[in-house]
């Protein structure tokens, strides 16, 4: 009786459904977390920063020329996403309507729809010609913080300004981590000639100077978005790379790594698996700096311009039409409080990132 028993349950356990073991953070990540989030000043900054990049990553539902929705005779209409003709609403041209101009809202509110605008009725290239004042007009109800000496909204120009610069700086950020890393993570791991050789190339490559280069490649290229992030990621690469070659010369001489060899483990794996953890600390330490590096760098750019195209949205534009415009206060207050803002919380964050991951750092 007793063995049948056991039998059937052994039978029921073998039938029961295997549980699945939820992932759970490692107890250091639990100590980093709960330290990042004592210290409340880069943790608030962290929120707010991505409350501000997520909003203005939304900017043509913030900020735009166009209507979000169109009402007209019983349908609905969305022009942020789609291209609608004036005669879509019963007017004489073919070609897109301008839905700022009193002719065309008319139309639609005759035939008893309604129009739901953004926020802001200006997008960062739109141009107020309806201003009672010469440009740049100063702040009042219909621009915010006025408009720049072309007209443009200063609140629309700051909303995609921030975008850009915040998006070119991740990206600048990403990729020119991941080769400094690979870079250094060669270099400290098989030291010798090979480190000694990476080691006087970039000596040499760093000692380009990088300005006249630039000069040089805005004089040939049309400036853009991606010219302008290939030519700072040939630099911008180096950043990391003694860091991360020190943390590995430290380690590739520990016994885990010994034994990882004794077994034939391959040194790719060896690197990036067993040996890159401990030097991503550093790297994630650095890498908040790194972006406030890189936003500041192409707002300096953009402030002589040597940055993005002409008419781009950019904060250190604006910086550079403050400078131009001294009798509108408006533009250069506005782009140095939005680029200082943006700057002091990353640098909270980054503050906040490194006594996180500081084994030494202890909070009460």
């Amino acid at each position: 009786m007793d063995a049948k028993a056991a039998m059937s349950t052994d039978g029921a356990a073998a039938k029961a459904p295997i549980r699945k073991r939820r992932w759970q953070p490692s107890p250091i990540n639990e100590r980093r977390w709960r330290n990042f989030k004592k210290n409340k000043r880069g943790f608030w900054s962290l929120w707010i920063f991505l409350v501000l990049f997520v909003l203005s990553l939304l900017a043509p539902l913030i900020a735009n020329e166009k209507p979000l929705i169109i009402s007209h005779d019983g349908g609905y209409y969305f022009p942020i996403v789609k291209f609608y003709p004036e005669t879509a609403f019963g007017g004489e041209f073919e070609t897109e309507a301008d839905y700022r101009d009193e002719y065309v809202q008319e139309l639609i509110a005759e035939s008893g729809g309604w129009i739901a605008w953004p926020v802001l009725r200006y997008a960062d290239n739109t141009i107020n010609y309806d201003s009672p004042v010469a440009f740049p007009a100063p702040p009042s109800a219909e621009n915010w913080l006025g408009t720049d000496d072309q007209g443009r909204d200063v609140v629309a120009r700051l909303i995609y300004g921030f975008r850009i610069s915040v998006l070119f700086g991740l990206v600048l950020t990403i990729v020119s981590s991941v080769i400094g890393v690979a870079a250094g993570a060669v270099q400290g791991y098989f030291g010798g000639w090979t480190d000694l050789i990476f080691q006087r190339v970039i000596e040499i490559w760093t000692s380009i100077p990088q300005l006249y280069l630039l000069i040089i490649l805005t004089a040939i290229l049309k400036p853009s978005f991606w010219i302008l992030l290939s030519v700072l990621l040939l630099f911008s690469w180096v950043a990391l790379v003694g860091v991360v070659r020190a943390e590995f010369l430290r380690t590739r001489n520990f016994e885990y790594v010994s034994a990882a060899r004794a077994l034939g483990v391959s040194n790719a794996v060896i690197m990036f698996k067993h040996v890159l953890p401990n030097a991503m600390v550093a790297t994630l330490t650095f890498m908040p700096f790194i972006l406030n590096g890189s936003i500041t760098t192409l707002t300096s750019l953009d402030f002589l311009g040597l940055g993005m195209p002409a008419g781009s949205p950019s904060l250190g534009e604006l910086l550079a039409q403050g400078k131009e415009n001294l009798h509108a206060p408006w533009l250069g207050m506005s782009g140095f409080a939005v680029i200082a803002s943006m700057l002091s919380l990353l640098i909270f964050i980054g503050e906040g990132v490194r006594d996180a991951f500081d084994p030494r750092k202890t909070f009460q």
